[in-house]
């Protein structure tokens, strides 16, 4: 984990392709996203199975729910982890401490939701499929079995995304100076004081002659 502001440098980093895909946070959005793909694309494909009266139903128990809820947190994860995962290459490069901060807590509740929802629909999935009629299908029970053990991958991948976003927001702004002042937004200190134009220094100008001179002369009077 990099130090500085929410785990990446503090002002304005430089992205580093091999850095980032070394990363856990990277390995794991990958792997999201495959397992995501996987569950539903076998659902979408083998999933829906048709029976004689001519209509389509879900191979998990003929649920549709069971199908929906397959496909529709498969798509959102799947967007949700390459979403994460350009944020991932942007955030190095933001220097603002709050946004950082946003990105960091987004990041966290999405993958503690997603962690709960690939749960739940492990459980879901796993429960309709074991009390399916196996004469209720033809063809598609092992596209169930692989949407079911991939749900269960994807639990595996999405808490410690979940994990690491938290340690992220944690570490916040660690050894970042919280009363860093630019100096541009300085307030400027006030001008010295002029100095007094008359001070105790000040000569009269030569050639300055007084009424009366000392020895007594007086002008003349007519």
């Amino acid at each position: 984990m990099e130090s500085g502001a929410y785990g990446a440098a503090k002002a304005g980093g430089s992205f580093n392709l091999e850095d980032f895909l070394k990363r856990p946070e990277t390995i794991m959005r990958l792997l999201s996203s495959v397992f995501a793909l996987i569950v539903f694309a076998c659902i979408l494909t083998e999933g829906y199975v048709s029976v004689p009266d001519s209509l389509i139903h879900c191979i998990f128990n003929q649920n549709i729910d069971a199908c929906h809820y397959g496909v529709g947190i498969g798509v959102l994860a799947f967007i949700g982890a390459l979403v994460f995962l350009a944020l991932d290459i942007y955030f190095p490069t933001v220097s603002n401490i709050n946004t950082r901060k946003y990105i960091v807590l987004s990041d966290l509740g999405f993958a503690g939701l997603w962690t709960f929802l690939w749960f739940v629909g492990f459980c879901f999935l796993a429960n309709q499929w074991s009390v399916t009629n196996p004469d209720s299908y033809v063809t598609g029970g092992d596209g169930a079995r692989a949407a079911i053990a991939f749900s269960f991958f994807s639990i595996l991948s999405w808490f410690p995304l979940a994990s690491l976003a938290y340690k992220r927001y944690k570490m916040g702004v660690d050894d970042f100076n919280t009363n860093y002042i630019d100096p541009n937004l300085a307030p400027t200190s006030p001008y010295s004081s002029y100095p007094d134009a008359v001070s105790d220094n000040y000569q009269s100008p030569p050639f300055t002659q007084s009424p009366e001179t000392d020895d007594g002369y007086k002008p003349p009077t007519y």
